[in-house]
């Protein structure tokens, strides 16, 4: 029977906590939980409150665990891509000399070499990006495991971020009582749900991260992520002054235009969309009325796009990937026609999880599977012993059912009764 691998993935957003729970088994990979918890604690991808941001981590594990039924250990975890840098790293290592046949040892002791240059001690390594295998003068990104050469060369593409920042979220995650699995940029992590990689053999694809409080442009170009870049300008930008001067919540704020509206302004109507009460007095709001404070600001913010990508799409084929929580104001859609180059919006399709707002926590798990025959790590996040303490005692209750009168008994009877 197949082991089944139970993962956790976690993303400190920048206003909730986004928890999964997911599972692989027998090749499938399956969603037992989302959850999330909202967070005051970060602010232009920095921690100016640890403590509410740690309390934000424990309640949504505590919600995924009281569902369960077992405990969560360790977890996989996104970082921001702050001041990410790109290093390549060409190490070459001696097969052994009687039969010159590569090993996994040969190709794990390489990487070990990689991973111990340090180019600067302000940076801290996140993610071992392309690999790239040299033998007998051919090049592979697939493991030359049992080929014969006198030599293997590895070129290993090393991505770093801001110290200070690694270690900020680190401790949050640790101070939350979970141990951390692994950690992965969430450009890097999008990318391996959204099958970036593989896209950009001869292109340029602009990866754009839409948040509430900023928004993430990461480059990528022959299967390699290059650049990261944060704007201060997020969809939370889009709302304020819809939130300001109606006195709403971002979260209605976001609910609101993210259900009922068109934000074309030639297009929307005067229907009212929403009525509230403030006091004594009703007010309300109409179609036109939220266009005419949102709009301008969205085209503003693809201006703003078009601007700082214009120097690469001037060189090249290029196209927009576009993702994150903004995009499920799906009434933005139409404007994307304004950006500088071809755009496509990237949504999950993965059962339990088809949001925007999941996919950097859903390409953590592809992003730890893929190192998993290099690593040769087996942990997972749940105790296997208590998992199937779980299984068996599910088993028993539907076994129990059936024989006492469960959905299957009842549906023959009725079945036999009928005739």
């Amino acid at each position: 029977m197949d082991r089944k691998e139970i993962y956790a993935s976690v993303e400190i957003a920048d206003h909730e906590i986004r928890l999964i729970v997911g599972e692989f088994y027998d090749t499938r990979f399956n969603i037992l939980r989302v959850e999330r918890a909202g967070i005051t604690g970060i602010e232009k991808k920095k921690i100016i409150d640890e403590q509410n941001v740690v309390n934000g981590i424990i309640k949504a594990v505590k919600q995924a665990e009281e569902s369960l039924g077992y405990h969560i250990e360790r977890a996989l975890v996104s970082l921001p891509s702050v001041n990410v840098a790109r290093h390549n790293k060409r190490v070459h290592v001696l097969p052994q000399a009687s039969s010159k046949r590569i090993r996994l040892s040969d190709i794990q002791k390489g990487l070990n070499e990689a991973i111990t240059y340090k180019p600067d001690p302000e940076l801290e390594l996140v993610n071992v990006g392309c690999i790239k295998y040299i033998t007998n003068g051919i090049t592979s990104r697939k493991m030359p495991i049992d080929e014969t050469s006198d030599m293997l060369i590895m070129d290993v593409d090393l991505l770093f971020a801001d110290k200070e920042t690694v270690y900020s979220y680190a401790r949050c995650i640790e101070k939350a009582g979970l141990e951390i699995l692994d950690v992965c940029l969430d450009s890097y992590a999008i990318a391996q749900e959204a099958a970036v990689f593989e896209q950009t053999v001869d292109k340029y694809v602009i990866l754009i991260d839409l948040a509430r409080q900023n928004t993430t442009l990461s480059l990528f170009t022959h299967g390699k992520l290059v650049n990261c870049e944060v704007l201060e300008d997020g969809y939370g930008k889009w709302l304020a002054k819809l939130c300001e001067e109606n006195h709403l919540s971002p979260h209605v704020g976001y609910r609101l235009v993210q259900n009922t509206c068109c934000l074309k302004e030639h297009e929307a109507k005067d229907t009212i969309i929403y009525v509230w009460s403030e006091g004594k007095e009703q007010k309300q709001l109409s179609e036109k009325q939220v266009c005419q404070l949102v709009a301008p600001y969205i085209h503003e913010w693809i201006q703003g796009i078009n601007e700082a990508c214009a120097p690469i799409i001037e060189s090249g084929d290029v196209r927009y990937l576009i993702t994150g929580e903004g995009c499920e104001i799906q009434a933005v859609e139409p404007l994307f026609d304004e950006l500088n180059a071809p755009w496509q919006l990237y949504v999950p399709q993965t059962i339990g999880a088809r949001d925007c707002s999941l996919v950097t926590c859903l390409g953590l798990f592809y992003s730890w599977k893929e190192q998993i025959d290099i690593r040769n790590d087996q942990r997972t996040s749940c105790a296997d012993a208590e998992v199937e303490q779980v299984v068996e005692t599910i088993r028993r209750k539907t076994s129990t059912q059936d024989e006492e009168g469960g959905f299957t008994k009842k549906l023959k009877s009725i079945l036999l009764n009928d005739r």
